[in-house]
Formats: C-alpha cells, structure tokens, sequence
C-alpha cells in the first residue's frame, strides 16, 4: 500500500516555498518603492536587474557584467555596497546583506531606512 505522508509533506514544503517566494516579492517591491522605482519592476526578470542598476547609480551597460562568472560576483558586492549607502547604511552591511539577506532585506523594506538618490 502506498505512503500519502510523503504527498502531504511535500505539499506544506510546496505551500512554505511559495509563501517565502511571494514575501520576497513583497520585500523588493517594497525596496523598490522606497528607492523612486515602480513596484512592480522586482517581478520583471532583467528589468528587476536594470532597475536595481538604477537604484544603485551603475550604468545599464553593467547588465553584461552580471553575466560572466566570477565578475558577476564581484559586480554584486560593488553594487551591494553601493545599495546600502543609497539606503544610508554602512559600507560593512553588505556583509549582513550577504550573510542573513532572508533578515536584512525585509527590514530595510519594512524599517524607517530612506532611499537618498
């Protein structure tokens, strides 16, 4: 006879991811809200990329940069250290970003941080 445990298990693991991925939605269109931009550019894929380029003060041509490995890695960290001064943070922050995002992103959405161009 066959297990439904599994089934129901995967389920709730199904429902909890769908419900992280639209918090995280959430988080950014509210990021993107504070920083000038419109909402609903954090759920266009590339766009989300250009606009976030914007956000930080790079130019769009620096999209390609994302695309080669390694410097994509490094072209994240510049443009992080650059998100957190646009959001008045610290230089060391984008540690915090990179270490404990799933925290930090939603309380720079939430929390009183401002966007200063």
């Amino acid at each position: 006879m066959g297990n439904s445990g599994g089934g129901i298990a995967g389920a709730i693991g199904g429902i909890i991811y769908l419900a992280i991925i639209i918090f995280f939605i959430i988080v950014w269109w509210k990021i993107f809200v504070k920083a000038g931009k419109p909402g609903w550019a954090a759920i266009i894929p590339i766009y989300n990329i250009i606009v976030f380029l914007q956000i930080v003060g790079k130019p769009l041509w620096w999209i390609i940069l994302f695309l080669l490995p390694v410097v994509n890695l490094i072209i994240s960290i510049i443009c992080l250290i650059e998100f957190a001064k646009k959001f008045g943070k610290p230089e060391w922050h984008v540690i915090l970003m990179l270490l404990f995002g799933i925290i930090y992103f939603p309380i720079l959405a939430f929390g009183d941080a401002k966007y200063t161009a």
